[in-house]
């Protein structure tokens, strides 16, 4: 080797030397980097928690201590001599006049108010009724639904008479007036909307009445009434405008009060028509509504057991703009109605509970209606894999539901996936789909881009696979994994979505406190959580709900009976959003919960409280005023909850202990007038 060769040669491996080292130092400076960087982000994490939970600590102190102060100068000003009904109307109140102020100030009051409201201001000022002048711009809405309960005819009379004028919108639903009362609505002259549904005192008469006096309504909602074939020939006549109506549940009326509808001017801008449940109507009568109200666009006759396909066929004769419809408990219509749709453009279909639905339907919607968006088929036994392949053509489609439809799998929904549907989709419900897996999650979190709202419910083959794929669909918000396999590395898992605003995890056995906690620490935008019937689950995820989740709204804690009143305490200082609660079968509750509850959550609006023993009626009934729907009963847990009135396991041998008599305070509409309020 000459001496050139072995300069080269040293020169080569020098600089590969040298190259190498450069590259290890430069692996070895960054990884230095990169674990300072770990360990700053882990210690501004720590630092983070450590301010919440010390924030969390305070405002809880301060929280107890004002209610302790409330409890303290409640006491105090009742004495001996008087009770609290009382003591509430004793004093120096001064009445306050709102007709004082100006113009301006009371036409932003009276803006968009509520019946309940006007009752409250006329507690405060009698002046409320005496003002001299109506803001002529106001448009008014009541709901007299809200007050049924404990308003009397003679108030509606003069409240209608007060405001004839502004009044747009009345809600009667469920009143039980007389029927005098209701013809006090003809007054309202610009009406546009009318709701008088579930009022059985409603007669024809009373309608003859409102029809003459209100001929510019738009919205007329009927159902559960008892109106006959006279009312039926009163719409044409007055109602020239009708737009929405429905006559749901009325069985009353018959064919030839279908074909009423064709008198006069006829019903021919109508455009929304509810029939659920008048198993009167046969083929003759949906051939009468096709000659009178051909404009027809969004259909809905749920619980109709007599509806055929020749119904369909006979309507579609001549409605040929209808655009959706809802056939919920239609066991008998089959492909053929479908079929008999094909001349219209059908943009939204909901079917429930269907056997006769087969893939030949899916196959025919793929074909005839491009611009379908909104697909519900739920419980449908006949549908498979070929469906799913039929419906990837279409573009437009947003929904998508399928629970229940145990037949399909995953080659089905990768058809599906692989189509341009799958670019828009965004709500798919696949609960009880039981032969899905892991691939078919994989599949979504690559196709679906733009998915929002995911169920998953008794996905019985989903794994830590699969949730893994799920982090990665970034545009959702909900998701539903009720009944699955999902444990607490699951839920740390998926609280690096971080964007996740709605969770169920209702009967997730191996979920614990631990878990629940880890994921609320990075969700801190969460709306809705569902952990019912998770018994294992105690106060730790309220109190973890209470530091990192302070805008929910929405929780369900149905069947953990380790859930005590420190827990609501909790929940009830942090979480002043709540709107809806269901601690149904949380035996260990008491009377403080409400108290808190009541005192904190002032947006609480449903309130379920079932086999709640230790709540007394008492606090139940007070409670009821606050919100406005509740459920509760003292009764024991039922057998399949798992545990008895206690909270303690039951046991395969275990006897349940007879339950208590149900209380009369089940789903409640409370609102509490001025009346009630002084009692």
């Amino acid at each position: 080797m000459t001496p050139e060769l072995m300069i080269k040669a040293c020169t080569f491996y020098t600089g590969h030397i040298v190259t190498r080292i450069q590259q290890i130092f430069c692996c070895h400076r960054l990884t230095i980097i990169l674990k300072k960087w770990r360990e700053k982000a882990i210690y501004k994490n720590q630092k983070k928690e450590d301010e919440m939970l010390l924030k969390h600590e305070l405002e809880l102190q301060k929280w107890k201590d004002k209610l302790k102060l409330k409890v303290a100068s409640k006491d105090a000003s009742i004495s001996p001599e008087l009770s609290f009904s009382e003591v509430c109307f004793v004093g120096e109140t001064r009445e306050f006049d709102i007709s004082l102020l100006p113009d301006r100030a009371i036409s932003q009051v009276c803006m968009n108010p509520k019946l309940a409201k006007q009752l409250k201001i006329e507690k405060i000022s009698r002046a409320w009724w005496r003002m001299p002048v109506v803001p002529a711009t106001w448009e008014a809405e009541i709901d007299f639904s809200t007050v049924k309960n404990m308003i009397t005819d003679k108030h509606v009379v003069s409240t209608l008479q007060r405001w004839r004028l502004n009044v747009l919108r009345l809600n009667f639903r469920g009143c039980l007036f007389r029927p005098k009362t209701f013809r006090s609505v003809s007054h309202c002259k610009n009406l546009q909307e009318l709701n008088v549904s579930n009022c059985s005192t409603l007669t024809d008469e009373s309608m003859r009445h409102i029809s003459e006096g209100c001929p510019g309504v738009l919205f007329l909602n009927l159902s559960n009434t008892n109106i006959t074939n006279r009312t039926m020939r009163l719409l044409p006549r007055h109602f020239h405008n009708l737009q929405n109506l429905s006559l749901a549940y009325c069985r009353k009326f018959t064919d030839k009060g279908l074909q009423y509808l064709n008198l006069g001017n006829g019903c021919h801008k109508l455009i929304y028509l509810d029939l659920s449940g008048c198993t009167q109507i046969s083929v003759q009568g949906f051939r009468n509504i096709a000659n009178s109200c051909s404009g027809i666009m969004h259909l809905t006759i749920n619980d109709m057991p007599t509806l055929t396909d020749n119904c369909v066929k006979a309507l579609v004769e001549k409605c040929l703009r209808i655009t959706s419809v809802v056939f919920i408990g239609a066991p008998h219509i089959s492909d053929g109605a479908f079929i008999a749709l094909s001349t219209c453009n059908l943009r939204k279909i909901r079917f429930e509970g269907n056997k006769r639905i087969t893939d030949t339907c899916f196959k025919f919607m793929g074909k005839n209606f491009p611009n379908m968006n909104h697909i519900y088929m739920v419980d449908c036994k006949g549908i498979t894999d070929g469906s799913l392949r039929a419906l990837s053509p279409l573009k437009q489609l947003t929904v998508l539901n399928l629970a229940n439809c145990v037949r399909i799998g995953d080659i089905g929904l990768r058809n599906f996936l692989d189509g341009p549907a799958s670019i828009n989709i965004r709500e798919l419900n696949l609960s009880n789909c039981v032969h899905l897996s892991d691939a078919s999650v994989v599949k979504l979190s690559e196709c679906c881009p733009n998915l929002n709202y995911l169920s998953l419910r008794n996905f019985e083959h989903l794994t830590h696979l699969g949730i893994e794929h799920i982090v990665y669909i970034l545009s959702l918000v909900s998701v539903d994994l009720s009944g699955t396999a999902i444990c607490n590395e699951g839920l740390m898992t998926l609280s690096r979505h971080k964007k996740l605003k709605e969770l169920s995890l209702s009967e997730c056995y191996r979920i614990t406190d631990a878990g629940i906690e880890a994921f609320c620490k990075s969700s801190l935008t969460l709306e809705l959580l569902d952990v019912s019937y998770c018994s294992q689950l105690s106060d730790g995820i309220i109190k973890a709900l209470a530091i990192y989740c302070i805008k929910l709204t929405s929780l369900s804690v149905a069947g953990c009976p380790k859930i005590t009143d420190s827990a609501i305490e909790m929940l009830s200082a942090k979480c002043c959003y709540l709107h809806i609660l269901d601690i149904s079968g949380c035996v260990l509750l008491t009377d403080q919960s409400l108290e808190g509850l009541q005192i904190g959550c002032k947006q609480l609006r449903i309130l379920k409280m079932l086999y709640c023993g230790h709540i007394s009626k008492e606090a139940a009934h007070r409670m009821s005023s606050v919100v406005q729907q509740q459920e509760y009963s003292s009764n024991d847990p039922p057998r399949w909850f798992g545990y008895d009135c206690e909270g303690n396991p039951l046991t395969e041998n275990q006897d349940r202990t007879p339950s208590k008599e149900v209380l009369e305070l089940t789903l409640k509409e409370s609102l509490l007038s001025s009346e009630e309020e002084e009692v």
